[in-house]
């Protein structure tokens, strides 16, 4: 039985290259950029007014003049228009093109127009008011979004404003989850009292979702033949399969040798954590990676967000977010393991403090609903005070 640490140390060393794809804009969200987003020219692109009103030129209001003709109207999208003389005005609309000649806009709120004169009525103005200046948000080739950057909402509006209707993002792997055992129905049925329905591998597929991938469902049942016929034929549809069930000792839990009999060299089975002992990592010849999570919910929900996840975002150059909390209560846990504790998450005055959703345990699937994060307690202690700081996986 190997330690957490040993254990994430060999995931990640078995961190795969997907490979680039260009997908559609819209399809990008949750996906990994694989190159620099670039501004393909100044922004804002041009001087732009940024209130309905006036553009003058200030010498003139400098040299008292107050009343100014009315030559244009400078409307948003239209080509710039220039200033004919110096002691007139052009009306302007906000987002339009500061006219030529003028240095200053003046909104109609301090104006008073009459028969084509504007006649100014603030005590005083400033050269560029109620201006947004070409290039000083940034300049033409200034790296807008680096790659290996999650994509969001907000760098989906970036990359339309530069013009990329397709984005070259980070290739995700084809990920199977199977469900394994007898005792599971599908979600619509009723259950009989010696049943349950399947909900890891939805809980899986939805953890899955948020990080831009839809993956392949399948169901295992507790019999070697035809689970080896099964994953035959989805390992062969996938880069990586997870599982979750019959990874443990029971007389059913046939998985760890039927995947042995289909090429699979198993890296480690069993850590020294709780929840999520029996859990296994395999991988084949061909660079297929296998994570049999045990099928207690819990157990199946940490191994996912500590394991899986730290081999996923690895692969796909995403930088995990890591902050720290401090423990809110004390926890006493006596086996020589690492204790993954199921947290809610609270700031108060700027600090961020974890407390620990007490009673659960690897088959508490309602706990899940408040947990914030994980944090990992490590094997070498067994008492941890309010106060003590750990780092917090989010899930």
């Amino acid at each position: 039985m190997i330690t957490v640490h040993e254990a994430l140390t060999q995931i990640t060393a078995c961190a795969k290259n997907f490979g680039k794809e260009e997908i559609p804009l819209l399809s990008a969200t949750a996906s990994v950029l694989a190159d620099d987003v670039i501004a393909d020219r100044d922004f804002p692109p041009y001087h732009r007014v940024t209130m309905d009103g006036i553009a003058i030129n200030t010498k003139a209001f400098d040299a008292g003049k107050r009343d100014f003709y009315i030559e244009n109207i400078q409307a948003a999208g239209t080509p710039l228009q220039v200033l004919k003389d110096d002691a007139n005005c052009i009306e302007v609309m906000t987002g339009a093109v500061l006219p030529g000649g003028a240095d200053a806009v003046i909104p109609y709120e301090e104006c008073n127009i009459t028969n084509g004169i504007a006649t100014v009525q603030s005590p005083s103005i400033r050269q560029y008011q109620n201006v947004h200046l070409q290039g000083t948000d940034c300049k033409k080739e200034t790296v807008l979004i680096p790659k290996d950057t999650v994509i969001t909402p907000a760098h989906i509006g970036i990359m339309a404003t530069v013009g990329l209707h397709k984005v070259m993002v980070y290739k995700n792997p084809v990920v199977a989850i199977c469900s394994t055992g007898d005792e599971l129905v599908d979600i619509a049925a009723t259950p009989l009292p010696h049943q349950i329905r399947k909900s890891n591998v939805y809980m899986l597929a939805a953890a899955l979702q948020q990080e831009g991938i839809a993956a392949q469902l399948h169901h295992l049942k507790d019999d070697k033949e035809a689970m080896q016929e099964q994953l035959t034929t989805i390992l062969n549809e996938c880069h990586v399969l997870l599982l979750s069930g019959a990874v443990s000792k029971g007389k059913f839990d046939y998985l760890p040798e039927v995947l042995t009999s289909l090429g699979m060299q198993t890296v480690f089975h069993r850590v020294a954590q709780r929840p999520g002992k029996p859990f296994l990592f395999g991988a084949f010849a061909n660079g297929k990676l296998v994570f049999g999570f045990p099928g207690n919910p819990v157990s199946t929900f940490v191994c996912y967000h500590i394991h899986f996840k730290t081999w996923l975002h690895t692969s796909l150059h995403r930088a995990t977010k890591k902050i720290t909390a401090r423990l809110e209560k004390p926890i006493s846990f006596q086996p020589k393991l690492s204790f993954h504790v199921l947290v809610t998450l609270e700031y108060q005055e700027g600090i961020c403090y974890a407390n620990p959703i007490i009673g659960a345990n690897s088959g508490d699937m309602p706990s899940l609903i408040n947990a914030g994060g994980i944090i990992t307690l490590p094997a070498e202690k067994d008492t941890f005070e309010e106060g003590d700081i750990f780092e917090v996986t989010y899930c």
